[in-house]
């Protein structure tokens, strides 16, 4: 289960000590965005490395969640993810692209590493071990309604499943997903539109085909 925000961050979580000395030079407001809080964590304050992963973990979660078959490693694999970040972040440099596209692209090839070594690539059928009960609550969907779109997404392009997971679990805009998937943004508006056509009709009661 993950690690929710009312107890100590985890280890993996707890960044270096800052190297800007007394205080920050660029001070975390509340209403920093994503951006703001990376620049902050990749100089060391953990403080902004726990509202960044406050920011990140149910995206990132539920993107996981539509991608790989047991709820153990979703779990697992969406720690490791975080690991990745703060492993990467003193080499971090806002270039202009935003700093959910580079977090997403390690969520990606984490993702992409276990179905090597898996071999069990999602989307797959419910085969008894998708469970969700102790997901992060903005995991809307239930077990049974994920196992379900995944089964429909089965017969979906490995492009589509990547463009759908990435807008729907991860909550990103066709300008993110596109920089994650090394797309342009209409192709993956494309992607979208014709998988969710598709995912209709498969999902359809059968009386309104």
């Amino acid at each position: 289960m993950l690690p929710p925000r009312d107890r100590p961050l985890p280890a993996y979580l707890v960044t270096r000590p800052s190297t800007r000395g007394e205080g920050l030079a660029e001070p975390i407001a509340e209403g920093d965005g994503i951006d703001a809080l990376a620049r902050a964590a990749s100089a060391g304050e953990t403080e902004a490395m726990a509202r960044l992963y406050d920011e990140l973990v149910r995206p990132i979660y539920r993107y996981i969640a539509l991608r790989v078959r047991r709820t153990e490693d979703v779990e697992d694999l969406t720690q490791l993810v975080f690991e990745r970040i703060v492993a990467g972040l003193p080499r971090y440099r806002h270039t202009g692209r935003p700093f959910q596209a580079w977090a997403f692209r390690i969520a990606r090839n984490t993702v992409i590493d276990h179905a090597r070594r898996d071999r069990a690539h999602e989307p797959l059928d419910n085969d008894g071990h998708v469970s969700h009960a102790d997901a992060p609550d903005a995991l809307a969907l239930r077990g049974e309604e994920i196992a379900e779109l995944r089964r429909a997404m089965r017969e979906l392009t490995a492009d589509q499943q990547e463009a759908l997971a990435l807008r729907f679990g991860g909550g990103l805009s066709a300008d993110e997903a596109a920089a994650v998937m090394g797309r342009h943004a209409g192709t993956v508006r494309g992607l979208t539109f014709r998988a969710i056509a598709s995912l209709r009709r498969r999902m359809a009661p059968e009386e309104v085909r």
